[in-house]
């Protein structure tokens, strides 16, 4: 009869502990699985810039929230501004592109 209560004790700890980290939010309201996400985003848009020879990746910022990539920097020309907007919203999970990337003068 103990164990049994200190098993149930055991099992309703674990799943308020499970209830308790899957309820949990940023300051944002977003859950730990949403930043996750975006920051992949993030991680998967850097590197199209990285790996394409036409784009500075090091001259770019890329922060992603929600979905939404926003894209800044400076770069040599409009070419290269508008190609890092064309690889960041051709890439998965990207929902919309806010282009602030400045042309170097």
């Amino acid at each position: 009869m103990m164990q049994r209560r200190r098993f149930l004790i055991v099992v309703l700890v674990c799943l308020g502990a499970l209830i308790a980290a899957y309820g949990c939010t940023t300051p944002a309201g977003r859950t730990a699985g949403e930043v996750v996400d975006d920051g992949t985003i993030t991680t998967k848009v850097k590197a199209k810039l990285f790996n394409d020879a036409s784009v500075s990746g090091f001259a770019i910022s890329v922060s992603t929230f929600e979905g939404e990539v926003t894209l800044t920097g400076s770069v040599n020309n409009k070419e290269e501004r508008d190609k890092a907007e064309y690889l960041a919203r051709h890439t998965a999970g990207v929902r919309k592109v806010h282009n602030l990337i400045k042309i170097k003068k």
